[in-house]
């Protein structure tokens, strides 16, 4: 099934010319089905980008997806265009009193920052507390799963003393686990960041639990059934020269395992592609298996949501 985005949104064209179905809202009000609606609370600076890759992932699903983008209210975004933003941003105190399947929000450029000095953080800790009653699943990735662990636990983050840049080798460590299902015992994902969150800071007795690491960049995905959350660290959405681009505009050292022979002069391969399609596939279906058919009852009390999303 395809996923619904607005028509003139520069990743339709992209994705189309990739083969990816995606839907006009004409075809899809024709349809007797109820789409899964999946909000993206998009901070990065590249949004144009950052929208594309997610709904390419979101559009290769089964289900029929209806995504809606959103942006801090009060923040002034300075890489995007504010025709763009007002074109197809909604700001979250629009949607705030809406119910979503599924909400993402993405990683930011703000990581060496406290997060009481990151201009938007009062709103965005409203924005997570909200995701417990009127969201039925959160996906949180890189600084926005560093920040989510940090308001709802108290966990810190630390500075590295060289930015963790490349493709590394993950262990899969809950191949039982739904998020996980089909994905190989170890697998590679893109990483970009200058900060961590220590697996031996965790609290014990919340219920989460720890996913995926891997020796050399750490923490990969952690799970907080008790607020339905998953916390992605890392970046299996990127695409293939991502972390070229990335390397071309700020230079350092040259990203571990990406380049052939670490030759930049060379094309990079793309080694995650396969399970980022299947890590946000098994994100959907479960989210498909257990949301509530009437989007009113999405969230709910605490109780309730703790039981919808299995560990």
């Amino acid at each position: 099934m395809p996923i619904k985005i607005p028509d003139h949104l520069p990743a339709r064209s992209i994705l189309e010319n990739e083969g990816v179905a995606v839907m006009r809202e004409s075809d899809a009000v024709r349809q007797d089905i109820r789409p899964l609606r999946i909000g993206l609370l998009n901070l990065m600076p590249d949004k144009v980008s950052t929208e594309t890759q997610l709904a390419r992932l979101l559009g290769a699903t089964p289900l029929q997806i209806e995504l809606t983008l959103v942006r801090i209210s009060d923040h002034v975004a300075r890489n995007t265009s504010a025709e763009h933003l007002e074109a197809f941003y909604r700001p979250w105190r629009d949607v705030e009193h809406e119910r979503f399947d599924g909400f993402i929000i993405t990683g930011a450029p703000v990581e060496r920052l406290a997060f009481g000095e990151v201009r938007y953080w009062p709103e965005l800790q409203r924005i997570f507390d909200w995701t417990r009653t009127h969201v039925h699943s959160c996906l949180t990735i890189c600084w926005a799963a560093q920040a989510f662990l940090h308001h709802f636990h108290g966990v810190p983050k630390h500075e590295l003393a060289a930015k963790a840049f490349g493709v590394f080798p993950h262990r899969n460590l809950a191949p039982n686990s739904p998020f996980l299902r089909g994905m190989s015992d170890s697998f590679a994902a893109p990483v970009s960041r200058w900060t961590e969150v220590r697996k031996a800071e965790i609290p014990e007795g919340r219920g989460l639990r720890v996913l995926a690491e891997s020796d050399e960049a750490g923490l990969c995905l952690l799970h907080d059934p008790q607020r339905r959350a998953l916390l992605m660290f890392n970046h299996l959405e990127y695409d293939g020269d991502t972390l070229a681009n990335e390397f071309n505009r700020d230079g350092g050292p040259i990203p571990a395992n990406y380049y052939p022979d670490d030759d930049p002069a060379r094309p990079p391969m793309n080694a995650w592609r396969s399970h980022g399609h299947l890590f946000f596939g098994n994100w959907i279906n479960e989210i498909y298996q257990t949301t509530p058919f009437d989007p009113a009852e999405i969230g709910g009390s605490a109780a309730q949501g703790d039981a919808l999303i299995p560990a």
